[in-house]
């Protein structure tokens, strides 16, 4: 499978975009965090070959009307994933969560039909694996209580985020210190 890598600047540092032929973004994540996104395509595709190039025009403009504030901007990007059927199914509901919100992982495992509340920990194994940040906002999944752990990318840019979607109160030093220049 022949993937395009594409870099891209944001707020939050370098942004690795990983899409397919057809313009799909299958891989979004930092490029501090490249070997982990690596580990998943191996994971989902096996034997993966990624090409550089420019990321597809929609999709990066997409991703700085929402850097820009138009948050809803994301919900116009197509992605496809691998993964199993629970990982699939959690990364779908992710997508659900109304920009400004936040669930507890038990709340999303209820969400999506488990009794068991043994079930978040799966839920939160599966937000732990997603493949494709910011875009399948894992980063609205917060502890019970609204504790900020758990975040791939850093509990710092999870931070950023929700308050950039207004989930969080908006704070200059948390909120602007990570912003980079030009931005």
């Amino acid at each position: 499978m022949q993937l395009l890598l594409s870099r891209i600047p944001s707020p939050l540092d370098e942004i690795l975009l990983v899409s397919d032929a057809q313009g799909l973004v299958r891989a979004l994540d930092f490029s501090d965090y490249e070997a982990r996104m690596r580990r998943l395509l191996r994971e989902h595709y096996g034997t993966y070959q990624l090409v550089d190039g420019p990321a597809p025009a929609a999709v990066a403009a997409a991703l700085s009307r929402y850097f820009d504030g138009d948050l809803a901007a994301l919900q116009t990007i197509d992605t496809a994933t691998a993964g199993s059927d629970l990982q699939r199914r959690v990364w779908k509901a992710l997508r659900e969560i109304p920009v400004g919100k936040t669930v507890s992982y038990g709340e999303l495992a209820r969400e999506l039909g488990f009794q068991d509340p043994r079930a978040a920990i799966d839920v939160g194994a599966a937000n732990r694996v997603n493949p494709i940040a910011i875009i399948v906002p894992c980063h609205r999944v917060v502890a019970t209580g609204g504790d900020l752990k758990g975040y791939a990318g850093g509990v710092h840019r999870k931070r950023w985020l929700l308050q950039h979607e207004g989930a969080l109160a908006k704070t200059t030093e948390s909120f602007e210190a990570l912003r980079l220049p030009g931005f």
